[in-house]
């Protein structure tokens, strides 16, 4: 099939379900532009500022949720099992479980006063799902922290030409963000500033790459991730996010444009293996490996994180919690055409792909689709989009697990959970433990999506509204989770990992246990009606 029509369907049903569901849930849950929301009533200048444009807090939103996941994940799927089924994952799940997803939690969290998930989920479900959900999450995040900051650097070693644009963004942020909020200057203007001086370093990076050592490299970024986690988010995050955004949709709208002008037909099968060597079978273990491009619980952590407490206005959750969802799923979908366009011209033995080969495949596919732009600097581009989407995660994902951190362990000074965040994630790399437990991390973000839904579930069910919408998703994604999880421990089992059958275990048993809690809560809600 021509991936022009492939890219079409996909775009048309990303877009119908954007106009049903967004619909359908601003009407059950009554969003309207006066409501009350926490960055205006507890604004604090630090981390409840709100937004001066939709577009600023969408590129915020958008650039943190959408990491390495929805590029390696489709790859990796479509390696393993075929296209068809990635692509198909990637629009059903981006519609009816991630878009609800992310939009539920943000909503939610802005109706809690900016509490996240995880806090919402002790007054709503009980105190015993609450600690199970924060231990969770804290747990979850300092793996997203240590392994984004590890494949951060990995790209600076690899290719040291990224490292100008990459790292130059973080002052011309910041210069951005005081023409707008600190000199009243108007966005476009700010905008055009920031741009200009981002092009001349993406240009600049090519002629003087900066090269340093593995060690030296994680220092810089857990000290630029440690000031991140603590400056007000409308000096820094809010305008580097928003500047970041425009590489994101540079790289979207490059494949898209590439994709309808170039086409051309794959004969990559749609269904490779029901039972890959290397991803396993491809239910439960395909849904998993596809993560980000359809669902993922880390999305509610920056949805109830930072975003809740940037909201300027109710409206504007469906255009940046559920739309921001769907334009994730589209980078799958694109990912997924690019790798069948630009897979050919790659000398590669298929069965054995690592996920180092993948952004190797990504580069150069996006190369190929997208040569009629950008000539020979594809390659180069496509490296630096992906790296801001890593940088992006990194900052985002250390200011969450703060506030978590906070939650948890009801430490107040920001300086001190920031550096206990920052100590842990650097021990968890330089042990060598996040390599360990990153081979179950796919089904633990699955989960933790699971969480999310059940308290989701039950605050609709708190505030008598229809909730099947978001039950239903839930215990389908508990199955998945679960399963793979399951099968994870079987094979550990087998090869004698004690640790990792552990670890998959454990999170079974969180799951059920998180299962049981939403059963009681729902049943004490329903005779008290």
């Amino acid at each position: 099939m021509d991936i022009r029509i492939l890219f079409i369907i996909g775009t048309i049903a990303l877009i119908l379900g954007y106009k049903f569901y967004t619909h359908f849930l601003e009407k059950l849950l009554e969003i309207k532009k006066n409501n009350p929301v926490p960055s205006k009533y507890k604004y604090d200048g630090q981390d409840f500022v709100p937004a001066k444009h939709w577009m600023i807090l969408f590129g915020h939103h958008f650039s943190s949720i959408a990491g390495a996941g929805p590029i390696v994940g489709p790859i990796l799927a479509s390696l393993w099992w075929g296209w068809g089924p990635a692509l198909v994952w990637a629009i059903l799940g981006s519609i009816f479980i991630g878009g609800i997803h992310d939009f539920l939690s943000l909503v939610i969290s802005v109706r809690e006063g900016g509490q996240s998930i995880g806090k919402v989920s002790q007054k709503y479900i009980s105190p015993t799902a609450g600690k199970i959900f924060l231990v969770f999450v804290w747990l979850s995040l300092l793996l997203v922290v240590a392994v984004f900051a590890l494949v951060c650097t990995k790209t600076f070693i690899e290719e040291p030409r990224i490292v100008l644009p990459s790292l130059g963004i973080i002052p011309v942020a910041i210069i951005v963000g005081l023409l707008i909020y600190r000199f009243n200057f108007s966005l476009i203007s700010s905008t055009i500033v920031g741009l200009s001086i981002l092009a001349m370093l993406i240009v600049w990076g090519q002629q003087y790459p900066i090269l340093l050592n593995k060690t030296t490299w994680l220092i810089i970024l857990f000290i630029y991730a440690f000031i991140a986690s603590i400056t007000p988010v409308n000096i820094l995050l809010q305008p580097r996010d928003y500047l970041s955004s425009f590489l994101l949709f540079t790289g979207l709208i490059s494949m898209g444009l590439g994709i309808l002008l170039k086409g051309g037909v794959s004969t990559y099968p749609f269904i490779k293996s029901f039972s890959s060597s290397q991803g396993g079978w491809l239910f439960p273990m395909m849904l998993i490996t596809m993560a980000c491009g359809a669902v993922s619980g880390f999305h509610s952590l920056v949805a109830s994180g930072t975003t809740s407490k940037q909201l300027s206005n109710e409206e504007d959750a469906k255009k940046i919690g559920y739309a921001g969802m769907l334009t994730e799923g589209l980078l799958a979908i694109l990912v997924i055409l690019v790798l069948l366009k630009g897979l050919s011209g790659l000398n590669l033995n298929l069965k054995n792909v690592s996920s180092s080969q993948t952004i190797k495949i990504f580069s150069y596919g996006f190369g190929i689709v997208t040569s009629f732009i950008w000539g020979s600097y594809g390659k180069f581009l496509a490296i630096v989009i992906l790296n801001s989407f890593i940088l992006t995660t990194l900052d985002t994902a250390t200011r969450i697990t703060r506030y978590t951190t906070h939650e948890l362990f009801k430490i107040k000074n920001k300086y001190v959970s920031t550096a206990i965040v920052v100590s842990a994630a650097l021990i968890l790399i330089f042990s060598g433990t996040w390599e360990i437990i990153w081979q179950v991390f796919g089904a633990s973000n699955q989960l933790l999506a699971t969480f999310t839904l059940f308290v989701a579930s039950c605050w609709l069910i708190n505030k008598k509204k229809k909730y099947a919408f978001a039950f239903a998703p839930a215990i389908f994604m508990l199955i998945v989770s679960i399963t793979a999880l399951l099968i994870k421990s079987f094979h550990f089992l087998l090869n004698k990992n004690i640790l990792l059958c552990t670890i998959s275990i454990i999170l079974s048993v969180l799951g059920l246990v998180m299962l049981r809690e939403v059963f009681v809560r729902r049943n004490y809600e329903r005779k008290n009606k």
